[in-house]
């Protein structure tokens, strides 16, 4: 297991990060996934023991279930709390009243402390703002944020599923103003999706925000069950709950290009996926999440995969983006002033 700095920090985090969706199962997180306590303490203790020392959940996973069964699995295990980068997240509806959802100072602050109390921890290492919240200026929940930080109740602060105008105003709003800014990202990429490359990578390389992938196998596409004769079975996440969107047609000509490439290496579809991810500069970590014990097992592989140059640039080649203004302009205007 390799350890990446985080961002601009010097935070050090395990390549591959345990998400915790499958944790729980209530509300719309059924569909993930339902490990129970001693389930999740078997996947927890093999992530462990494979060098994760990151951990990522969601206050609004299973309705905080999720952090419960988390916070109660790091005291089960005894894990020193030290050792762990935990990570979290808030804006989602935790109930059902007019300000339970969203960034508003209120929401943030007794979320917080929420989150704290379900995952039996005196500090947050990495909050992170779940999604954009429209009807909240971006001032206030960076300065509820920055209070959090200042208070020592959360060490780092990071984003999720942002446009890069959003995370670049937030950016732009916390240097001016000397706030804590966002050290991350977390979103959606898998060599099957790449849209991300379009405008946040180079908005990432450009300000050092760090990358947590989520759904790296494109909600178990890339799991290597599906093929173009077979679409999916009852055991399959796809079947119930098709998320994320997806372009089938290129993720079954992709899959045609690993399953062999996975063969020759003695190793699966799945860790081909994720390894892709791995050898790509701006993921700071990719986040693995299982149901089973054997899947953890094929996720945790991926590590050890090597590529040939020539191996990635058939990836490449495969799974590339069509060309999109402004990009193609770009390109076609900055040959003669490249360094």
């Amino acid at each position: 297991m390799k350890y990446n700095l985080l961002g601009q920090t010097g935070l050090k985090v395990s390549e591959l990060c345990l998400g915790t969706m499958t944790f729980g199962g209530t509300g719309w997180a059924a569909a993930i996934g339902n490990l129970d306590q001693p389930a999740v303490d078997e996947i927890m203790k093999r992530a462990l023991d494979a060098g994760i020392n990151f951990i990522d959940t969601a206050n609004a996973y299973s309705e905080g279930l999720s952090e419960e069964l988390t916070g109660q699995s790091i005291r089960n295990l005894g894990v020193s709390r030290d050792d762990l980068v935990l990570a979290t997240k808030v804006r989602g509806k935790m109930g059902e009243g007019p300000n339970d959802a969203g960034l508003t100072r209120k929401h943030i602050m007794a979320q917080a402390e929420a989150s704290l109390k379900r995952l039996n921890t005196d500090y947050i290492d990495l909050y992170q703002i779940h999604s954009y919240d429209p009807l909240t200026p971006l001032d206030e929940t960076l300065r509820a944020l920055d209070d959090l930080v200042r208070s020592g109740k959360v060490r780092y602060i990071g984003a999720s599923n942002l446009a890069a105008w959003q995370l670049m105003k937030a950016l732009d709003i916390s240097r001016y103003e000397h706030l804590a800014k966002f050290v991350s990202l977390q979103a959606y990429y898998t060599i099957a999706g790449r849209d991300l490359e379009r405008e946040l990578v180079p908005l990432l390389l450009d300000q050092k925000v760090g990358l947590m992938v989520w759904s790296p196998l494109a909600g178990g596409f890339l799991s290597g069950k599906f093929t173009r004769e077979n679409q999916g079975n009852e055991d399959s996440r796809r079947t119930g709950f098709d998320f994320p969107p997806l372009n089938k047609d290129l993720a079954f000509d992709i899959i045609d290009k690993l399953r062999p490439m996975a063969e020759a290496k003695g190793s699966s579809v799945a860790a081909l996926a994720l390894a892709w991810l791995l050898h790509q500069p701006v993921v700071s970590s990719v986040i693995i999440g299982a149901k089973k014990l054997d899947q953890l097992d094929d996720n945790l592989k991926a590590v050890d995969v090597q590529f040939t140059p020539e191996e990635l640039q058939e990836l490449a080649d495969a799974s590339q983006l069509a060309p999109e203004y402004p990009g193609w302009m770009l390109d076609f205007t900055g040959g003669d002033r490249q360094a």
